[in-house]
């Protein structure tokens, strides 16, 4: 076998435990917390950010556009779980940032997505799982790496 179909064989089956794995977090978020895994995904990039975040830096962060961003904004808004804040001196500017509520609902959905994952990935060894994720964390900082420099070679 060559390297190639090593590696596209390894893609393939990344993307089968993810999908599946995702498909599950959607399933339980929707039917224990009556949620989303966007809005979910929206609440926990608020929860590291206390001082909230504009909507370009959320966009950014969650790597989606604006758009999409901006829907979940608003009926997490209308539930009370984010507020808008106005930023000084750029009255076109809105900073998001999670409400007492948010953190608190945010807070219980966050512990039973830790215990699902925690159920979901229980035959990997804590430090199996350090490997992995390190592992990981440097293809995806040179994957960025590279993008990068093609971006400005461009």
């Amino acid at each position: 076998m060559t390297a190639a179909k090593d590696r596209v064989r390894l893609w393939l089956r990344l993307l089968k435990v993810v999908r599946g794995i995702e498909t599950e977090l959607r399933d339980k978020l929707r039917r224990d917390h009556g949620t989303t895994l966007p809005r979910f995904d929206v609440m926990s990039a608020l929860s590291r950010h206390p001082d909230g975040l504009k909507m370009s830096q959320l966009s950014g962060v969650l790597r989606v556009s604006n758009g999409n961003v901006t829907g979940i904004a608003d009926r997490l808004s209308d539930e009370g779980l984010v507020e808008r804040v106005p930023v000084q001196n750029d009255r076109r500017a809105i900073v998001l940032r999670l409400t007492t509520a948010g953190h608190a609902e945010f807070a219980t959905q966050a512990r039973a997505h830790e215990a699902w994952i925690n159920e979901m990935l229980r035959d990997v060894t804590p430090e199996e799982a350090r490997a992995m994720a390190a592992r990981l964390h440097a293809f995806a900082a040179a994957t960025e790496n590279t993008q990068k420099e093609d971006a400005h070679a461009q």
